[in-house]
């Protein structure tokens, strides 16, 4: 496999790099302290690679949510998701479970069988089919449950680091993240990644940075990560300024554009040399990520259908007019991508603004939980096994 040439820098003078110590995972060292952040259905092996390679293999990155039981029940999409290319290093699972067994033996499995070097809890997701069971973003709010399963992961999970993603709380009434972070310390949980939103505000409105440095303040014994409206790498620098985290965790900001992990190596370190690809070299980046996803599944037209929900994202900003949009998102052949790759006018540069916000940003949600789910944070009566999704993916 032969690695992307980067996309065309340029010297930018970024705010003062910060220099927070190297990010501790456990025994391993992540430096730059940047970490990608699982999101379902795009932080594949494909995408994992892109990244990594922009980056120099600098920085963590994370696997899609992996259900904990339908990896206990050796569900065919879960093996395959938790697939690592060989020069992928440390391995790192992220694990959703509401049941404390469940999520013991997925942790054992792990261990046993080396599928990964580190673990980390979903606790953060806020989609309603997640929620519903009581995962998730959901699940802090019950304090007895949450503890029990990082007792259970972090007991089982022998040498591996085990970390935890999760946001302020369900609703602005019902703030959870600084008990769940007193908690996670106490079952020794290896460091804390917080996104500065609540459930209802799903991905809406602005990320509340200054609840990241809330948490450092209440858990200083542990790295803190934070997450949330981090769209270039000088926000990364000016999240770790104003927060004191230790370390960041990105999401949407790098939806169409892998590069961006090289932008933060950058930051950092203090370059200041930044991406600013033409079209011509996001054409061959798009052309590359739909090619490793047709390898990965093992079928070419599979991998250019699966890669369609990134288009639009690679094209943010470009001058591509409505019917070349809607013909690369119905494209099912690599032939048939080059063919409408070549009809653009690649030799556009960068477009201002292109670096802003993407992805989702939906907000103000009513949060869908189980029936009396908030009626006591102590009443855990009736969670168990059953609200394990059987598939994976959140």
């Amino acid at each position: 496999m032969t690695t992307l040439a980067p996309p065309s820098s340029t010297l930018t003078t970024p705010a003062p790099a910060p220099t927070p110590s190297t990010l501790k995972i456990g025994p391993h060292s992540v430096q730059p302290p940047v970490v990608l952040a699982p999101m379902a259905g795009i932080t594949n092996a494909p995408f994992r690679t892109l990244c990594r390679e922009f980056s120099g293999g600098k920085g963590l990155f994370v696997s899609e949510m992996i259900t904990t039981r339908a990896l206990v029940e050796r569900n065919e999409k879960t093996m395959q998701l938790i697939h690592f290319d060989a020069t992928e290093t440390p391995r790192s699972i992220q694990l959703y479970g509401v049941d404390p067994v469940t999520v013991g033996k997925a942790v054992r499995m792990i261990v046993d069988e080396n599928l990964a070097d580190h673990i980390d809890l979903n606790f953060g997701c806020p989609v309603p089919k997640v929620t519903r069971k009581g995962g998730g973003s959901a699940l802090p709010y019950k304090r007895p449950l949450l503890r029990a399963i990082l007792h259970e992961a972090v007991s089982n999970a022998g040498d591996l680091p085990v970390t935890m993603k999760m946001r302020k709380g369900i609703d602005d009434d019902h703030i959870t993240y600084l008990d769940a972070g007193r908690i996670a310390v106490e079952e020794g949980v290896t460091a804390i990644a917080l996104h500065g939103r609540t459930a209802a505000q799903h991905y809406g409105g602005t990320a509340d940075w200054d609840a990241i440095a809330r948490l450092k303040e209440h858990v200083p014994e542990i790295p803190v990560l934070g997450n949330g409206d981090i769209w270039s790498a000088d926000d990364a620098l000016r999240m770790v300024r104003e927060t004191g985290c230790d370390g960041v965790v990105v999401g949407r900001g790098c939806l169409g554009r892998p590069w961006l992990f090289g932008d933060l190596v950058a930051a950092f370190e203090g370059t200041g040399m930044y991406a600013t690809p033409t079209l011509k070299e996001v054409a061959a980046v798009m052309r590359r990520h739909a090619e490793l996803l047709g390898e990965w599944i093992g079928d070419e037209a599979r991998g250019v259908i699966d890669f369609r929900k990134h288009v639009a994202w690679y094209l943010k900003g470009f001058a591509v007019g409505s019917e070349m949009r809607k013909k690369l998102a119905v494209t099912s052949s690599l032939a048939e991508m080059d063919a409408h790759l070549q009809e653009l006018d690649l030799e556009q540069a960068w477009p201002v603004g292109a670096d802003g916000p993407r992805g989702r940003t939906s907000g103000n949600n009513r949060v869908v939980l189980p029936d009396g789910w908030l009626k006591d944070p102590y009443d855990c009566a009736g969670v168990g096994a059953e609200a394990e999704l059987d598939t994976s993916g959140g």
